[in-house]
């Protein structure tokens, strides 16, 4: 690895303390494992951090720039990706996408719940935003490879982000179980659930630059 072990140590913890607060991330993370389980959960963290590693490329690759430096670029994604938080907290609300993961078609619908983790970050555009912002601070120009540099920090931190949203999404499949094991509770769950991806993308329209 090209990163000097004293940067990769302070990265990793400031890593660490921005992945302890929860954001839009977790939020959206914690709806699909209470509405769908703890697999669906874990699919959608998993989701959520093969897009970051997109966005590591993109950043790497010089694109994050471009779609940063573009105020009409940046607008126009982060509407994209609020509108779609909307449309799949309509979808989970009214019960549309609240069918529960059975044998015959768990794999697809756990397909699904991935291709939709990866999309929301993709439609992200402060995630590149962070990655501007905050990987280049780590970089050490005179070890060579900058380019390089800024990938190894990247695909770090999408895998730190892997585990501590896993753990997010155990925790509340966890809790999650409880309540579909009752009927009336499980009305409920999915209003709330549905309800928090409709706020996420409403908030998320409005929002300052936060990526996790």
């Amino acid at each position: 690895m090209l990163i000097a072990p004293a940067s990769l140590v302070l990265f990793m913890t400031g890593a660490m303390l921005l992945l302890l607060v929860p954001g839009p991330a977790v939020l959206y993370i914690t709806s699909r494992s209470i509405g769908l389980g703890r697999a669906a959960g874990l699919v959608s963290a998993t989701g959520i951090a093969v897009g970051t590693l997109f966005h590591v490329a993109a950043a790497t690759l010089g694109l994050s720039a471009l779609l940063v430096s573009s105020a009409a670029a940046f607008q126009f994604v982060k509407y994209a990706g609020a509108a779609y938080l909307i449309y799949l907290g309509i979808r989970t609300f009214s019960g549309a996408g609240a069918a529960m993961l059975g044998p015959a078609g768990e794999r697809r619908s756990l397909r699904s719940i991935f291709g939709q983790g990866v999309l929301v970050n993709l439609l992200n555009p402060k995630t590149a935003l962070f990655f501007l912002a905050f990987l280049p601070q780590f970089v050490d120009p005179a070890r060579g490879h900058a380019t390089l540099q800024i990938f190894e920090l990247g695909v770090l931190f999408a895998l730190m982000g892997w585990m501590s949203d896993s753990v997010w999404a155990l925790l509340a499949g966890t809790f999650g179980a409880r309540l579909r094991g009752n009927l009336r509770l499980g009305g409920l769950q999915r209003k709330v659930s549905g309800g928090a991806l409709i706020a996420l993308g409403v908030a998320s329209a409005f929002s300052g630059a936060k990526t996790k």
